[in-house]
């Protein structure tokens, strides 16, 4: 694994852009898409808390991307400026780039760490984190034979990932011969735990996680 100490959060974003960029660029996308659209109306379209949107939205108007006009009765309508459109297709075509640039190298990635499981004989691979990247590493380990059997995280709230069992404990996963991180979360907080209950050298990870290895691992639990 990388013995890098940053984690670059542009560089594992799922959406390949920060949260505040993916969160401007959706709500441009709901205004463009409906002008009469009510301020509670988009943040349950943007899965954001009514006064996030109130704030993200005035900041858009600050910017000049967006405009308000007061609709009788005591209503608004938002319109994109020039700016807006422009601004819109530019965040756009970036998350678009980020996103397969993400996904290019998370699959290189687990299919060189899942090639060489493969190779050394160790073909039972638990997975620590359900996500996006979980599901490369699923797709990854139907080419080289490998038997993923469980998926661990903490806030699951289904038994289930895809065709794979599903736990909130990794210490409930099944007998496993490498557990291989995919917490986009946080990679260093999952490794550190996983490494009080697991063999160090049994866990792997894709370096885009970055995760910094201490040269004095801590021992397994018992």
């Amino acid at each position: 694994m990388s013995s890098e100490q940053t984690v670059d959060e542009t560089e594992i974003s799922t959406d390949g852009i920060d949260g505040e960029a993916r969160i401007t660029m959706e709500m441009l996308h709901a205004v463009d898409g409906e002008e009469s659209l009510s301020q509670r109306g988009l943040a349950a379209r943007l899965n954001i808390a009514l006064g996030l949107t109130n704030a993200y939205l005035k900041r858009c108007v600050r910017m000049g991307l967006v405009k308000v006009r007061k609709t009788p009765p005591n209503r608004y309508a938002y319109y994109l400026t020039p700016k807006g459109f422009g601004e819109k297709s530019r965040l756009t075509a970036n998350y678009l780039f980020r996103s397969f640039d993400f996904y290019r190298r998370a699959r290189n990635q687990c299919d060189d760490l899942l090639g060489e499981a493969a190779d050394t004989g160790r073909r039972r691979v638990a997975l620590v984190g359900a996500g996006e990247l979980a599901e490369i590493a699923l797709l990854c380990a139907l080419q080289h034979d490998i038997e993923v059997v469980g998926v661990a995280d903490e806030g699951a709230t289904a038994n289930r990932f895809r065709h794979v069992d599903l736990v909130r404990d990794a210490a409930s996963l099944p007998a496993h011969d490498l557990v291989l991180i995919c917490d986009l979360a946080d990679p260093q907080g999952t490794f550190e735990k996983l490494s009080g209950q697991f063999d160090p050298e049994t866990i792997i990870a894709p370096a885009l996680l970055k995760i910094s290895v201490p040269s004095n691992p801590p021992e397994s639990a018992p």
